[in-house]
């Protein structure tokens, strides 16, 4: 038996009886700020709720793992658990049960334990989706360029089209990955809807909107996803990175006048579908948003203008 597997039990052992045990498990997640979040919520709900992180790395397993730590959380009693990078894709051959939306992004970051059986739910495109038409309710979605083919842009994309996006655009350094997205979007949504980039410049000079959803500007990869030259005031930037919120996309965007969105929202807003998932209650995603600004030191995000997120 694993450490990770080890772990997933004892945090049940030392739970109060009652208690609704989730977690996440994922690599590198010392700085999540999911525990808190859903801790603090679940108290406000007279909910007694317990959120642990489980890190692979800790206990030096691969994301393989995640099929044993699910199923010893199952045996466990939990309510679920939140997946996250390495494993949001390796989880597929582990549950028993797909809801159509993490069928079709072929991606779980939320597993729901009912009756012996665990479901994988994919809750990062609602939660961009959410996070979008709270945060930037007016923006205009005729082309928007995605940067980033992985989990979260496709995420990110199949979130922007379900919203009404006439066309993305997508970009990956990996070009055969974002082929592949793109026609998986396009063979869902619409030929037409989706396609590959060639040319970033040209693409975001004609563009509506820009989506970054790449590592880049965590505390761990800064700097800027693409050349500042390209944003414009009349271009709407949003951000999937939440730590640190204050990116340098974020900084340089509003430099130029851009209008906004951190990664914040979508941070709440998946948390707030997961939440919903594990216990059944409804969560007051305003006063999550209100939470992450206390926990990550900025202006409470309902206080400022629309543009202005963090």
């Amino acid at each position: 038996m694993s450490s990770a597997v080890e772990a997933i039990r004892v945090h049940a052992g030392r739970a109060a009886p009652g208690t609704l045990l989730t977690g996440l498990i994922g690599t590198g997640i010392g700085p999540s700020l999911s525990p808190p979040l859903h801790e603090a919520e679940a108290r406000r709900l007279g909910l007694a709720l317990g959120y642990a992180r489980f890190d692979l790395d800790d206990h030096g397993v691969p994301a393989t793992a995640v099929g044993p730590m699910l199923a010893a959380a199952r045996d466990a009693g939990y309510r679920g658990l939140n997946i996250t990078h390495p494993c949001k894709q390796v989880v597929l051959g582990h549950v028993d049960e797909l809801s159509p939306d993490a069928a079709a992004l072929a991606a779980v970051n939320t597993v729901v334990f009912r009756d012996g059986r665990s479901i994988g739910h994919n809750t990062d495109w609602s939660g961009f989706a959410s996070g979008l038409r709270t945060g930037l309710p007016d923006a205009p979605l005729g082309s928007v360029v995605v940067l980033g083919a992985g989990g979260a842009g496709a995420a990110v994309a199949y979130g922007l089209l379900t919203a009404g996006t006439a066309r993305i655009h997508v970009f990956d350094l990996d070009t055969g990955r974002a082929r592949e997205l793109a026609a998986t979007l396009a063979g869902r949504f619409g030929t037409g809807r989706a396609a590959a980039g060639t040319d970033l410049s040209a693409a975001v000079g004609a563009a509506d909107g820009f989506v970054h959803a790449t590592p880049t500007g965590m505390a761990a990869h800064p700097g800027l996803p693409l050349p500042a030259e390209l944003l414009r005031p009349g271009l709407w930037v949003a951000e999937v990175v939440y730590r640190p919120l204050d990116t340098e996309l974020v900084r340089a965007a509003r430099a130029v006048g851009a209008r906004v969105l951190d990664g914040g929202r979508m941070a709440v807003f998946q948390a707030a579908e997961a939440f919903r998932l594990f216990t059944g209650a409804e969560p007051d995603a305003g006063r999550m948003l209100r939470h992450l600004a206390v926990l990550t030191g900025n202006p409470p995000l309902e206080r400022q203008p629309a543009d202005v997120l963090d």
